[in-house]
């Protein structure tokens, strides 16, 4: 993967411009604001589902069940929607902004029946923040924006048995998921987006299987995108949920050769402190973190402000922990404007091959 030449050379090079100039800032969550729209099972259907079923596939039937709920179908039947969260985030001051395509692989649409949608919820996902990217850029244009095109987890997992009676059972095979992601990724690449993110990695073989699919498809174009990587702490154990480490998850990646390896998800900023400073210790790429608003209150609610986020991550910054930034769940836009000014004029966390060059 390492030897192919980048997909878009001048995009690559802006962005390790800007990773070496300031904190790059991420965006925060979809759902969030999405759930602020108090859609309905109409909104999701949008007139492409209105009759339950899509024409295009007709022998398909999502008719059999809801499908409120399913956000990044939003981005073909609501796309004014997603673009207006997109522009949201970078008015706040984003970088990078991410896909709707957390759960845009078959596996994951599956549970809806839509899985035939993959690739085009791709392709269309990178589509919406390429334009909102491309809009931001061109209105300053000494500042370039850039999309991430997002694989999720999917709703499986390939280390772990789904039956406590059978614990050698998988529901996913490697090679499913290698076949998942594939598909996923290229309509990414398709749709323009600037670089990848495996995310809200709980199961490191699953990544495994993306990091795979990506190098394959890399080869088969004969280009590649930068790679990140983002993990999640499901608890305070400080592990994945196949139980890692943060050490042991960055060394079982690192062969990939990472744009950057970071933390997102499950915990608020003060708990992942403690795993984001190991990545920052270990780590010979760039580091990032995108942490929910604080832990679910009873209500399933985020009640951490945005002052007291970006108080806790202008921390990490000055403690020379960070290149990238942003929110995960119950962040808002005004999360990461405040994040955005609380590390406006901190240094970015140096490479150990520059602090070495600096020695």
């Amino acid at each position: 993967m390492s030897t192919l030449p980048w997909l878009h050379p001048e995009r690559v090079a802006l962005l390790e411009s800007g990773l070496r100039e300031r904190i790059l800032i991420l965006d925060g969550g979809m759902g969030t604001m999405l759930q602020r729209h108090a859609l309905d099972e109409t909104a999701f259907r949008g007139e492409r589902f209105v009759d339950g079923h899509d024409s295009a596939h007709a022998h398909d039937h999502p008719g059999s069940c809801d499908l409120k709920g399913n956000n990044d179908l939003l981005t073909l039947t609501n796309p004014d929607i997603i673009r207006g969260v997109h522009e949201a985030y970078l008015e706040a001051g984003a970088d990078l902004i991410e896909t709707n395509t957390f759960n845009s692989t078959r596996i994951s649409q599956a549970d809806y029946h839509l899985e035939h949608l993959a690739y085009e919820l791709n392709l269309e996902g990178a589509r919406l923040a390429r334009a909102a990217c491309d809009a931001w850029e061109a209105r300053t244009p000494g500042k370039p924006r850039f999309v991430i095109g997002v694989l999720g987890p999917t709703s499986r997992t390939a280390s772990l048995s789904p039956d406590v009676n059978d614990p050698g059972f998988r529901n996913v095979t490697f090679e499913e998921l290698v076949g998942n992601y594939t598909e996923s990724a290229g309509g990414l690449m398709d749709g323009g987006a600037d670089l990848i993110m495996v995310e809200t990695i709980f199961d490191t073989l699953n990544a495994k299987a993306a990091l795979y699919a990506l190098s394959e498809l890399f080869r088969q174009r004969g280009a590649r995108l930068p790679v990140m990587i983002s993990g999640t702490i499901t608890d305070r154990s400080g592990r994945t949920l196949s139980g890692q480490t943060a050490e042991a998850f960055y060394y079982s990646v690192q062969h990939a050769r990472p744009l950057s390896v970071g933390l997102n998800c499950a915990l608020g900023a003060a708990d992942l402190r403690p795993h984001v400073q190991t990545l920052a210790n270990v780590a010979t790429c760039f580091v990032s973190t995108h942490p929910n608003a604080g832990l679910p209150n009873a209500f399933g609610e985020y009640d951490e402000t945005p002052e007291h986020m970006a108080t806790v991550i202008g921390g990490f910054a000055r403690d020379g922990l960070l290149n990238l930034v942003g929110g995960c769940c119950g962040t808002t836009p005004a999360h990461i404007k405040a994040i955005a000014e609380a590390v406006h004029d901190v240094a970015p966390r140096r490479l150990p091959a520059e602090r070495q060059e600096a020695a």
